[in-house]
Parts: structure tokens; C-alpha cells; sequence
């Protein structure tokens, strides 16, 4: 097999409407594309560089703590840590420096983990 991209990467919502309050009020990030299904269904794509943070809420699709995360890429990892925190969003692990780098995990709405990470400049 051969792939050229990660096309996306998609996070099941509980709630569509807090999960995009959450992406986009809290995070700020800004919707390239919305797709409404149902009442509080739907799918929603935030375009980040190159690639493509996703979204949605359909039957059957639940969020887990404990699967797959994205990690977000800081411009300032400090201000988007305190902004996090007067937002009371729930941290799953706090703030934390490695070798390469500064990062921690967040919950989002749904109870998936997000990544904040900000790369130490000598490793780009």
C-alpha cells in the first residue's frame, strides 16, 4: 500500500454544538466546512496547515479518553495553557517538558484528548 497524507483526523461528538464551541470559541480554530445531519448531528473540517482536523456526530460512533489523539501544534504554548484553564477545560495530563518539547493533554466535550505541543526551536 502506498498513501501519500493523513487525509484527516476525525474526533466523535456527544454534543455537535459544544464540541464546535469548544474547537472554535475555546481553541480557535475556524471552520473550512460545516455539514449539518439531524438535529444535533454533523460534521465540521478546521483546516490546519496541511491537514485536516475533523468533527462529527453520527449513531454508533462514540469519543474515547483512551483512543486516538491529534496533537495541535502551539504558536504560544503558554497563553494557549492559560486560556485552557480560565475556560475550565479539564486537563488529562498537565503541562509537561520533554527533551524536544513542551506538551499536555486536554479533554475535549466529548471526553477525547487533545494534544497542546509546542516543539523546542532547536528541533523543528
Amino acid at each position: 500500500m502506498i498513501f501519500t497524507e493523513v487525509a484527516f483526523t476525525c474526533y466523535p461528538a456527544t454534543d455537535f454544538t459544544a464540541s464546535r464551541a469548544f474547537y472554535e470559541d475555546i481553541l480557535g480554530l475556524v471552520p473550512t466546512m460545516v455539514t449539518p445531519m439531524g438535529d444535533d448531528g454533523g460534521w465540521v473540517e478546521y483546516e490546519l496547515g496541511p491537514h485536516t482536523l475533523a468533527v462529527g456526530k453520527a449513531p454508533g460512533w462514540l469519543p474515547s479518553a483512551d483512543g486516538p489523539s491529534c496533537g495541535l501544534e502551539a504558536v504560544d504554548f503558554d497563553v494557549i495553557i492559560s486560556t485552557l484553564r480560565a475556560a475550565e477545560v479539564p486537563f488529562k495530563m498537565e503541562p509537561f517538558e520533554t527533551p524536544v518539547c513542551h506538551m499536555a493533554m486536554v479533554l475535549d466535550p466529548a471526553g477525547n484528548v487533545v494534544i497542546i505541543h509546542k516543539r523546542k526551536p532547536e528541533h523543528p
